[in-house]
């Protein structure tokens, strides 16, 4: 059960999501065990802790130091109400040590402000190791046998600081070691999600929206029944309600379908969450704990759908788009392959690639390196740069079997400007490269055509 941050927001959905484990507990079946459960930090902590560390590098310490006052203060606040007596002291205790060591670390930095990656990976994993012993405290509080675990001492990841890559093979011995004992003695073990570290030791964070990625690596590596995401959703929408108020819950989808709409923007789910999950296909269900009731969204490796319909649209903003030229490509060999090992050197993925004869057109989301990709690639082409553009992907198995819904789509968005248009191989989604300012009103015309017109 992988708890985000809305879901533990504040008492309320302290007291909500104690409800939720309990309920588990009591309608499991016979012999099962007591349940996994990964925590996000509570909603705007991480961007609280990213401004400490934007107030560090700009040797505002004191600003910094209060922020994390704030923080602090946050959390114990929530510890105070949810928890009594000698289990509240302790975790408080626990809090305020978690909140001590990084006002040191900022005393520390105050004559070198620049912060390196590792020290960043240290400030963000604050917040969920802060919030899963909170969360352990308030279980324990209600009568569940809760144990905090450290997920730095089970997830093992490389040292790429900030947007670290798991090593599943070494966090599966772990948890065997770790987590597995917890939950054989009859209690509920509780980590932290987001955060791991090196073989040595050293703390490293996932990136944003790592805590579903742990929750279903924990989850592939004990071999548990099913993966939970609790969130303030009712599941899977056929697009951003935000954008379309009339979006609908998407009751089931496959494997496929879901990580194609996580990576094309879908924001109940982290791009990554889905991989562990298929290697041993273990069902994923979205839940809202505000409403822990309803169904959800189901995602399982056998679901196909009946007929050739979408099954939902993801929208990707503030994409950048890289364009090459290049009279060598022309009747060449090797040239996409000097080109994907660019973006390989300086560990950037790239989502749509379109080619012609003598040019490629690719998208990229993270734009950190951007200017070292475009160095290396101007030693082999002439290269131009368009950002604030969008990537909308109309995602749908059925889409294989219906050879009008790429003309549908296309004509659904007729007038507005198309950079780049792309048809999978596996003809799951129909993929657009459009200016972002364009974007909403592609997808509620996608939308309105797919699902409003029947």
């Amino acid at each position: 059960m992988k708890f985000g941050g809305t879901s533990i927001a504040d008492e309320d959905a302290f007291h909500r999501v104690t409800a939720i484990v309990q309920r588990q507990i009591e309608h499991r079946s016979a012999g099962s065990p007591l349940p996994v459960i990964v925590v996000s930090a509570l909603s705007k902590v991480t961007d609280g802790l990213l401004q400490v560390e934007r107030f560090i590098e700009a040797g505002e310490g004191d600003r910094a130091v209060d922020r994390l006052d704030e923080l602090a203060e946050r959390h114990v606040t929530i510890a105070s109400a949810v928890t009594s007596g000698v289990r509240q002291a302790a975790v408080t205790s626990d809090l305020h040590a978690e909140f001590l060591a990084l006002r040191n670390l900022v005393r520390d930095r105050v004559t070198q402000p620049e912060l390196p990656p590792r020290r960043r990976d240290v400030i963000a994993a604050a917040g969920e190791l802060a919030s899963s012993r909170l969360l352990t405290a308030a279980l324990a509080e209600t009568g569940i046998p809760a144990t905090w675990v450290d997920s730095r001492q089970v997830l093992v990841t490389d040292a790429e600081f900030t947007a670290a890559v798991p090593d599943i093979a070494a966090t599966c011995a772990r948890a065997t070691r770790t987590i597995a004992p917890v939950t054989e003695r009859g209690e509920v073990a509780v980590l932290g999600g987001f955060i791991g570290a090196t073989p040595e030791g050293v703390t490293t964070t996932l990136g944003r929206g790592g805590s579903d990625y742990s929750a279903a690596i924990f989850g592939a590596c004990l071999d548990v029944a099913q993966i939970e995401i609790w969130t303030d959703v009712d599941g899977m929408l056929t697009a951003d309600p935000r954008v379309v108020p009339q979006a609908r819950l998407v009751p089931t989808l496959s494997f496929a379908e879901a990580s194609e709409l996580a990576y094309f923007g879908a924001k109940v789910l982290h791009p990554s969450t889905i991989l562990p999950a298929v290697s041993k296909g273990i069902p994923v269900r979205i839940l809202n704990s505000r409403q822990p009731d309803r169904p959800g969204t189901l995602i399982t490796a056998d679901w196909r759908p009946v007929g050739g319909r979408l099954t939902a649209i993801a929208c990707k903003r503030d994409v950048t788009v890289i364009d090459l030229t290049s009279t060598r490509m022309f009747l060449a060999y090797g040239f996409l392959r000097r080109v994907f090992e660019v973006f390989d050197r300086f560990k950037t993925p790239v989502d749509v690639v379109t080619t012609s004869e003598v040019s490629v057109s690719v998208t990229i989301d993270d734009t950190r390196r951007l200017d070292d990709i475009v160095e290396a690639l101007r030693g082999f082409a002439q290269v131009a740069c368009e950002r604030d553009m969008a990537i909308i992907c109309a995602v749908g198995e059925g889409v294989h079997d219906d050879p009008g819904a790429f003309g549908h789509a296309v004509s659904a968005i007729g007038g507005i400007p198309l950079r780049m248009v792309s048809q999978a191989a596996s003809r799951r989604n129909i993929t657009f490269v459009l200016r972002d300012a364009d974007a909403p009103q592609a997808v509620t015309r996608l939308h309105e055509r797919f699902f409003e017109s029947s």
